[in-house]
């Protein structure tokens, strides 16, 4: 395991001008950087004349610049105290890296709108000059509301590629980037040299979003890194998440799509990547189901169809580590009934509806209750809204 000194921690007015810069209105990430590039450290900008500042901006920045926000001092005291916070050994460290900072991610600044700031809560092996140095990552994006054999690929994908030395990064959201997320954690060891997962969330780092997924936060934290741009105290604003996914490509060096409907968030941070100069993939799926047609919309565009880890690991051009299987396993049920089998073949591969299965299997309505219950038991089948049923993996 890597070990390097630890992090100068920043200084409380240093601190105090970064967050007053990313909060003074009308001063976007352009200007901002337009006037670092200028004076330097932001303390300087401050210190500037109004006529020295409009060399960079407008005069209405130029004002905005020198009229402290309201909210400055409390976001000051916030974070201060929340940086200080007392940590027990072994607990998850905080940090706000700025550009230039050490543990700013070298990849953010090759794309066209690097975070001026970005906050870090992770396992305190990451936080420590270098750590992040030379990661290998891959963002997995998908639906909210994944198909139960898109949330299956995705979490086998995750823990291949993860297995494969591999940090897969995504956004901690409901369905596929949750399913990724946890793919990766049951494939990272405790005492992994690379984060398992990075989640790039899209409210401040003192908030959890979804509520439901407060222990897989708490459980990223201790094997890998929480990332925001967002100042304490940000709730989910809906704009914040189309924003934060250009982090969530930036970070990586491809972005897989597992399932994603048309116009959906996924397709916005398949064309991030593509702007970027990313790799983009995406898994095929069902015809009959929406949430794999921004996939192939995606694959007629030029991505990559992809149906293995290996797949990613060639494109890529990385050594592929011993890999455990990126589908579901195929298993047989308990009971070895071989109608089970034959329920299955009836089935094939896309969501179908007890009505269209009763008439392919021949079999009365409550023996095929009685089987699709035990399938679903036995983790072959899975249930999807609307009634239907889908085969899983490769039973």
């Amino acid at each position: 395991m890597r070990r390097v000194g630890r992090i100068s921690p920043m200084e409380r007015d240093e601190l105090a001008a970064w967050l007053r810069l990313t909060l003074t209105p009308g001063v976007g990430g352009t200007a901002a950087r337009r006037l670092l590039v200028a004076f330097g450290w932001p303390q300087r900008i401050f210190e500037q004349s109004p006529q020295a500042l409009q060399a960079c901006v407008t005069a209405h920045q130029a004002s905005a610049l020198l009229s402290p926000p309201e909210t400055l001092v409390a976001l000051v005291d916030a974070t201060w105290q929340w940086l200080q916070e007392a940590q027990a050994s072994g607990a998850p460290v905080r940090a706000v890296a700025p550009l230039g900072h050490p543990l700013y991610p070298a990849t953010l600044l090759d794309t066209d709108d690097p975070p001026l700031l970005l906050y870090l809560l992770g396992a305190p092996r990451f936080m420590v000059p270098g750590a992040l140095a030379g990661m290998r990552c891959l963002a997995m994006v998908g639906s909210r509301n994944p198909t139960p054999q898109g949330q299956d690929n995705a979490r086998q994908f995750a823990r291949a590629l993860r297995s494969a030395g591999l940090t897969i990064v995504s956004g901690l959201a409901l369905g596929i980037d949750a399913a990724a997320h946890e793919g990766a954690l049951a494939a990272g060891a405790d005492d992994d040299a690379t984060p398992a997962t990075i989640a790039v969330v899209g409210t401040g780092l003192d908030r959890v979003y979804p509520s439901r997924h407060l222990d897989l936060a708490h459980r990223i934290a201790a094997q890998g890194l929480l990332v925001s741009e967002y100042p304490l105290g940000t709730p989910p604003l809906p704009g914040n998440f189309p924003k934060r996914n250009r982090i969530i490509s930036g970070l990586s060096q491809g972005t897989l799509v597992v399932e994603a409907a048309p116009a959906s968030g996924s397709l916005i941070t398949a064309r991030l990547a593509s702007e970027q100069g990313r790799e983009v993939f995406a898994i095929p799926g069902s015809i009959h189901a929406i949430q794999s047609r921004g996939c192939h919309a995606l694959i007629r565009q030029g991505a990559k169809l992809v149906e293995s880890a290996q797949d990613v690991m060639e494109e890529l051009h990385w050594p592929a580590a011993s890999q455990p299987p990126t589908t579901a396993p195929s298993a047989t049920p308990a009971m070895g009934d071989t109608m089970h089998h034959s329920l299955l073949e009836a089935m094939g591969f896309d969501p179908i509806g007890l009505d269209a299965l009763q008439a392919r299997s021949g079999l009365d309505t409550a023996r095929l209750q009685v089987q699709l219950l035990e399938l679903e038991l036995a983790g072959l089948v899975g249930r999807l809204p609307g009634g239907l049923f889908q085969r899983m993996g490769l039973a």
